[in-house]
């Protein structure tokens, strides 16, 4: 199978900026979902990046995603705040979300934001980065349409509710973890069909609930841990619904509507920002961080060729080749968005 072509990201931003504003999205809120999916593309997480935009187009003129929110943000306490997203693109109401939820921390030390009559965000990473990018720690949560079998249970229930946290590292690019607590992201199942290429085993399950490692087959998701510490995963899925539904007033999961229905879904999501600088402080914070992550990468490796990496190690690689020799982009994305390989 040959290697998908590579354009670079200035090229990407522009065509999807484009067909965001063709589709009715705003300026800003079509350079607000550009960058969150460039986000996705650039470090690796390609099941979330510019391969959306064909979907996100189609919910912005089917009336899914309002493409003119009117959003609203109202503090509730010194430390915490509510917006409700008016039904409109999730990844706009996200960035006003984390700025707010930082705004409140450096004043408090600790803001928590959540967001209702939202939609899909795309990478969860994207708005915690934004956090460690002004020097904060950002956590972030969101909730969807139920993909993912309980532990033992035959029929989807939880969506596939991602966890992610950046956390600043003086002179370096932050620390970032951005997990599904399914298996793996049901997009990722889209993006292997796309490519023609076989699901890894123990992440899907057909119809019947049986186990597929067919892209085609494939109807949900397993939770995180598989068949066996399957339990783990759903607890976390469980964690994030509490608290991006449950405590923002959003749809819990089974009872949201599915993405592909052409409504409104009332996604929930929970942005929290927290600054170092009322804790142990920023050079205490600065010092400790240096030294777990240099004993962390330290740490003796199974193989001496395969040193051990902290979270985002990996992504920020990824985002310098991709930077300097062009984004991958699968086919069926590439006509989607107009561009040729040749």
């Amino acid at each position: 199978m040959s290697e998908p072509a590579r354009f670079p990201e200035a090229l990407l931003r522009e065509r999807c900026e484009t067909l965001l504003t063709r589709a009715g999205a705003s300026p800003a809120d079509a350079s607000a979902i550009t960058r969150a999916l460039l986000h996705a593309s650039l470090v690796g997480v390609d099941s979330h990046g510019v391969r959306l935009i064909p979907h996100y187009t189609d919910m912005l003129r089917s009336g899914a995603f309002n493409p003119t929110p009117n959003r609203t943000l109202r503090q509730t306490a010194p430390a915490a705040a509510m917006l409700d997203a008016d039904n409109g693109p999730g990844h706009p109401a996200s960035y006003e979300a984390m700025t707010e939820a930082v705004r409140l921390a450096t004043k408090t030390g600790i803001g928590a934001v959540g967001v209702f009559r939202s939609s899909h965000f795309g990478a969860a990473g994207a708005y915690a980065l934004a956090a460690a990018e002004q020097g904060l720690i950002g956590i972030v949560t969101t909730n969807s349409d139920s993909a993912v079998c309980l532990f033992g249970g035959a029929v989807p229930f939880h969506g596939t509710n991602p966890i992610a946290m950046a956390a600043p590292v003086a002179g370096a690019n932050p620390w970032v973890l951005d997990m599904a607590t399914s298996s793996i992201p049901f997009n990722r199942v889209k993006l292997f069909r796309s490519l023609g290429k076989p699901l890894p085993p123990g992440v899907a399950v057909d119809t019947g609930g049986h186990p597929t490692q067919d892209p085609e087959k494939a109807a949900f998701l397993q939770p995180l841990g598989g068949e066996e510490y399957g339990f783990k995963g759903a607890a976390l899925a469980g964690v994030v619904a509490i608290l991006s539904a449950v405590l923002t007033g959003a749809a819990i999961d089974p009872e949201m509507a599915p993405t592909d229905a052409g409504t409104a879904q009332n996604v929930g999501h929970f942005f929290i920002a927290i600054d170092p600088e009322h804790f142990v402080g920023r050079a205490g914070y600065d010092a400790a961080m240096t030294r777990y992550l240099t004993r962390l990468r330290g740490s003796t490796p199974v193989d001496p060729n395969h040193p051990v990496m902290a979270p985002g190690d990996r992504e920020w690689k990824e985002a310098a080749d991709r930077t300097e020799h062009g984004i991958p982009v699968d086919p069926d994305t590439m006509r989607a968005l107009g561009l040729s390989s040749h």
